[in-house]
């Protein structure tokens, strides 16, 4: 990773390092059911949503739910649901690993924008905590970003912070000389 920021927070800056920060705008694309697991609700529509299509029944194998056709046939029809916390846990995760692998070819597409790019807005890092003498003069800053969505986003289902900070790396040679400045970030964002 670049950076000047030899001893970050050192003098009371906040921020996260410019991969992480994209690994997390990536992660909070990825939304689905709100009702907790262990409810009816929660329980039944993530059964529904594992069992329409053989990546779910692969989703669930990943996660060990591994039950037999009888059970698996009550939870269809609502009629039974798991009370055990363990299978709780390993249904939500196989419903999770799902939502990530279908976000994750739409974000491709989404961010690729037909060759386009995305427009990324990128918030330095927070330094109310810094005394005046130590700040350094950062403002938000916004970049066309192209060519590296489907690096980033493979990096991102993958949980490969190094590749995720490579790209990073690639988004700071936009902005120009004063990239040094942004490879710790309080967030950044876009509109995709």
């Amino acid at each position: 990773m670049a950076g000047r920021w030899m001893e970050f927070g050192k003098y009371g800056a906040n921020g996260a390092p410019g991969g992480e920060a994209l690994g997390v705008a990536m992660e909070g694309m990825v939304q689905g059911i709100t009702s907790p697991v262990d409810s009816e609700r929660g329980f039944f529509a993530r059964v529904r949503y594992l069992t329409k299509s053989d990546a779910g029944y692969e989703a669930m194998d990943r996660a060990g739910v591994h039950v037999s056709p009888r059970t698996l046939m009550a939870w269809l029809a609502e009629e039974r649901m798991s009370r055990s916390k363990a299978m709780l846990a390993r249904l939500d995760a196989a419903y999770w690993d799902l939502r990530r692998r279908n976000v994750a070819a739409d974000l491709k597409a989404r961010l690729n924008n037909g060759g386009r790019g995305t427009r990324v807005e990128i918030n330095p890092v927070d330094q109310r905590g810094v005394l005046d003498k130590y700040k350094r003069d950062l403002a938000p800053r916004s970049v066309n970003v192209r060519g590296v969505w489907d690096r980033a986003v493979d990096a991102w289902m993958d949980d490969d912070l190094d590749e995720l900070d490579a790209v990073w790396d690639e988004v700071l040679d936009l902005i120009g000389s004063d990239y040094d400045g942004y490879s710790y970030v309080s967030s950044i964002g876009w509109s995709a």
